[in-house]
């Protein structure tokens, strides 16, 4: 296994390390379920810096061709993943190629098209770096999670904002909002949330939720009458977890559920379940106290891809140069 990585090309070495992974999925060399090498490992290998491994990493998670599970690693989704990705780079070629052609209809020297373009790329990115972004939901587990995984560009500042917050303290919240560039909820509280922002010329973005599908695989792999005990911190989230699998089909389980933080409670409650779904901000505390070793699912919720160009869109029309 060999990287083409050349300091002296002038583009970013965490690009180049992102493309050559992209062409060892292509080719076959690494194949989809695989588990790739810790940041730290593949940083030694290549004796480049652990930042560089986690920049491309995450470049390659944002567009679904890696997905990492806290506690477990980081994971290739799909050899098709890739292939997409490729066939939209060579429709952002024509988009280019077409402006190229139009600049020169206009006048303008090939030269000085491409210094027009980085001045315009230059001025994108400052202003992308100065964007701030309220995220609001009902639950605090998907509220953590997104905050931290939601995969944007760098330097954007996202901020959390529960539902509830609204109702203990409406008018502080909304100067909260009243402080950010954009506001992203998710379709089932779009409504409500625009009802609560008071706020004048925010705009307002939905995004789709999907359960992450090694998740909802590992539970319908669970026999028929199974005890399943969901753990994790909201009633709320232990409902959209019943209502993914419901959906899903799996309505042969036995599916009870706590947010219940005693420790003694919480092994009594393991005790008697045949298999655990877990939150992910629950999930070291309930693998402490899981001392059989039962199955322990960890159920994440994803933003689907075309939601997430859709806010990078929207944070790019936030502000015209």
């Amino acid at each position: 296994m060999s990287f083409n990585l050349d300091r002296k090309k002038g583009i970013p070495m965490y690009l180049q390390l992102s493309t050559e992974i992209k062409r060892l999925i292509q080719d076959g060399t690494w194949e989809a379920g695989k588990k790739v090498p810790t940041e730290r490992d593949l940083a030694d290998q290549l004796n480049v810096s652990r930042n560089t491994v986690s920049s491309a990493y995450k470049e390659l998670e944002s567009e679904g061709i890696l997905a990492s599970t806290q506690g477990r690693g980081t994971f290739i989704t799909d050899r098709d993943a890739v292939i997409r990705r490729e066939s939209r780079k060579d429709r952002l070629l024509k988009i280019l190629d077409i402006a190229i052609e139009e600049a020169a209809e206009l006048g303008f020297h090939i030269d000085e098209f491409l210094a027009i373009t980085q001045q315009r790329v230059t001025d994108k990115k400052e202003m992308l770096s100065k964007v701030r972004i309220a995220f609001i939901e009902c639950n605090k587990e998907q509220l953590d999670h997104f905050s931290r995984e939601l995969h944007l560009d760098p330097g954007v500042s996202i901020i959390p904002v529960l539902l509830d917050d609204f109702q203990n303290n409406p008018e502080e919240t909304n100067q909260l909002i009243a402080a950010t560039d954009l506001v992203l909820t998710t379709f089932f509280h779009l409504q409500e949330v625009k009802e609560l922002v008071r706020v004048k010329g925010v705009d307002i973005v939905g995004i789709a939720l999907d359960p992450q599908l090694e998740s909802i695989v590992k539970i319908a792999r669970l026999p028929q009458g199974t005890k399943l005990g969901i753990i994790c911190l909201s009633d709320t989230f232990a409902a959209k977890i019943k209502s993914s699998l419901r959906k899903a089909g799996i309505d042969y389980l036995n599916i009870m559920a706590t947010n219940s933080k005693d420790q003694h409670l919480l092994k009594e409650f393991i005790d008697q379940v045949d298999a655990i779904v877990v939150s992910p901000n629950r999930h070291k505390e309930v693998t402490a106290l899981n001392r059989e070793e039962k199955p322990e699912i960890e159920f994440m919720y994803l933003p689907d891809a075309g939601s997430v160009n859709v806010v990078k869109t929207a944070m790019l029309e936030l502000k015209r140069i």
